[in-house]
């Protein structure tokens, strides 16, 4: 089988550069800066009128310049300028400015897709400089003319996979059109999800995100599919590979899998919701996010719990403000036996009732709970609507105005007081006598 022709060699790199010092290079160069002064002013103009999230901005990222819009603009300009100063003069300028917007135009739309889709990801920094310098390494190959020379060098090494026939180039540009088509997935999900979540709150916010998840995975799916069928591969071949996949998720994936199923359940059927406040166990905090695969709780105390979905299934969770956000606390003081039992639960009433976030309706309620060893034990108990602000810091108000006002009406606060039988020495007469001994008072007492 003979070999098909090599394509020419590398241009005359010399020939090439004269063509710099030609009068036509100065009208290419000027039409280049023309091009750039229009889509920077187009970029930011439009950037004005729309006013978009420089966090989730795909077209106009941060400064309107760093989006995929302007090198855009600048490219499809770049090429009608071309077409016109070929009219006066042969490519000089152009040979190397529209490979560079070209790649420009890639790096933008690879490196912005990525991080609105992977917002904060650990590897998104270092896929990033390969994205780049893949494309500037392309655009150089391209500008020197060695790019077809490489390719057609890459489409001489082949090999058979079934009955197709490979090439290294084949497999690149198999791995860019499936790297494109995903690009292209996730810039389409991205934008469906901003518009999905965008003024949603409460109950739409859960059923929105639940919709955003299950349009991204089938955009992704589908994406997939089309990348590998444009490299060549039979897709029935993939039956095997589907079913092996189905037997690791049914054994070694099965918590992986369970976790997805979970988190799709809980948004779609809204028992927990974004906002909510919530007990797990011993950990208590508000819904901050629920993804596909783990629900973030975040304290009021800052601490976040990443938990996954399946427990918030399979286990006991309170959710404190699903039906009603209504709290009831309760803090237990004990008195001295002799105390004036109506006076005490009139004051435990009123502590509560001077702080304003303790709910009139249901009133606090203090009881006789229980008879102790060192005195009386009263429960005061009341409800709070605002569970989100805390509680430590309301109990210890509570207390210290408790506190404050025994003191002022002089209710006594008993010390632990303990019974201790002391047994008669060898040879000693009388039996054992009960003597009394009580923790050490405090000075002034």
């Amino acid at each position: 089988m003979s070999r098909p022709p090599a394509p020419a060699p590398i241009d005359d790199i010399g020939a090439w550069l004269q063509t710099f010092l030609q009068p036509g290079a100065l009208i290419e160069l000027s039409a280049l800066a023309v091009c750039v002064a229009l889509s920077w002013g187009v970029a930011r103009g439009l950037k004005h009128a729309f006013n978009p999230d420089a966090e989730r901005s795909i077209w106009f990222g941060h400064r309107g310049i760093d989006g995929v819009l302007f090198p855009l603009l600048l490219l499809v300009l770049a090429y009608a300028a071309r077409a016109l100063t070929a009219l006066w003069a042969p490519p000089a300028v152009w040979r190397v400015a529209v490979p560079a917007l070209l790649a420009l135009v890639v790096i933008r739309i690879g490196v912005k897709v990525m991080e609105v889709a992977f917002r904060g990801a650990a590897w998104l920094r270092p896929v990033e400089r390969t994205v780049s310098w893949l494309a500037w390494l392309a655009a150089v190959a391209w500008i020197t003319g060695l790019l077809p020379v490489v390719l057609a060098e890459l489409d001489q090494i082949t090999w058979k996979l079934g009955g197709t026939t490979m090439s290294v180039r084949t497999l690149i540009e198999g791995v860019l059109s499936a790297g494109a088509v995903l690009i292209v997935a996730l810039w389409i999900s991205s934008a469906i999800e901003a518009r999905l979540l965008q003024d949603a709150s409460g109950e739409s916010l859960s059923l929105r995100k639940a919709a955003s998840n299950a349009t991204r995975a089938l955009l992704l799916f589908v994406g997939l599919m089309l990348a590998l069928s444009a490299v060549g591969i039979d897709l029935t071949a993939l039956s095997v590979l589907g079913g092996a996949i189905g037997v690791g998720i049914g054994f070694g994936l099965q918590k992986l899998a369970a976790n997805y199923v979970s988190g799709f359940v809980i948004l779609t059927e809204r028992s927990l919701r974004i906002g909510d406040m919530v007990r797990l166990d011993t950990f208590e905090g508000v819904v901050a996010d629920i993804k596909a695969r783990y629900t973030v709780i975040r304290s009021v105390g800052g601490r976040e719990s990443i938990v996954p979905n399946e427990l918030l299934l399979t286990q006991r969770v309170e959710n404190l403000s699903l039906s009603d956000p209504k709290v009831w606390q309760s803090t237990v003081v004990g008195v001295a036996y002799g105390s004036d039992v109506e006076l005490v639960q009139r004051l435990l009433v009123q502590a509560a009732l001077e702080q304003p976030r303790v709910l009139r309706d249901p009133a606090p309620l203090a009881a006789l709970s229980a008879f102790g060893a060192d005195g009386l034990e009263f429960t005061l108990g009341y409800w709070i609507a605002d569970p989100e602000n805390g509680q430590l810091g309301l109990r210890s108000a509570i207390n210290l105005r408790i506190l404050a006002l025994f003191r002022e009406h002089e209710v006594e606060i008993p010390y632990p007081q303990r019974v201790l039988h002391v047994r008669p020495t060898e040879g000693g007469a009388g039996a054992a006598m009960p003597v009394l001994a009580a923790a050490p008072q405090a000075p002034g007492h």
